[in-house]
């Protein structure tokens, strides 16, 4: 996946980077590079993701009225 940004006249390099990191957030590739920067075993990945269905149904059972 590339990404392209083109910087305009007489923008400020600040103005440019946070464009640029906003770009990176929107496209999902700053999630991805961290979800890959170290190996996980499947075991955890199954793991993580029981774990995160537990607390979505904690979440939505203890919804005060």
């Amino acid at each position: 996946m590339s990404i392209r940004m083109r910087v305009h006249d007489r923008e400020p390099i600040g103005a440019a980077l946070r464009r640029f990191k906003k770009l990176l957030e929107r496209s999902g590739l700053k999630k991805e590079l961290r979800k890959h920067e170290y190996y996980e075993k499947p075991c955890e990945l199954r793991r993580r993701a029981q774990l995160r269905k537990q607390r979505a149904i904690r979440k939505g059972v203890e919804t005060p009225m």
